[in-house]
């Protein structure tokens, strides 16, 4: 009688246990479609081809932590757009000191001085 008593105690034990378990699995989901934490709306051109377009697009779709770093839009029709992004890094941290580090370079292999400072818009 104690023998079929702990098994159906040691049953029930590791049920709760593995629903327990697959709580935790459904918080740790994927980051794929989340806009994460949006800073300011970032300016996405109407060009469906625009590299920006493409970067916000992929930094959406990315199911790991990612960034998305752009210049703020200004209405200065001489004002650039300038992005970068990067995609399913091991933390947020690190995505947006990568996605900072990515929209500089583009900056400086264009060498853009009017269009302001990279800033992250969004990250997750």
């Amino acid at each position: 009688m104690t023998r079929e008593y702990l098994r159906k105690a040691s049953a029930s034990i590791l049920a709760g246990m593995l629903i327990c378990d697959s709580c935790g699995a459904v918080v740790a989901g994927s980051l794929a479609g989340s806009e994460g934490d949006k800073r300011f709306p970032p300016y996405i051109p109407r060009n469906p081809k625009d590299p920006c377009n493409r970067a916000y697009k992929a930094y959406l779709a990315a199911s790991g932590h990612s960034a998305y770093a752009t210049t703020p839009y200004a209405r200065i029709m001489s004002s650039y757009i300038i992005c970068g992004g990067h995609l399913n890094a091991p933390s947020q941290k690190v995505a947006e000191e990568l996605a900072m580090k990515s929209c500089l370079a583009t900056r400086a292999h264009y060498k853009v001085t009017t269009g302001g400072a990279c800033e992250i818009a969004a990250s997750k």
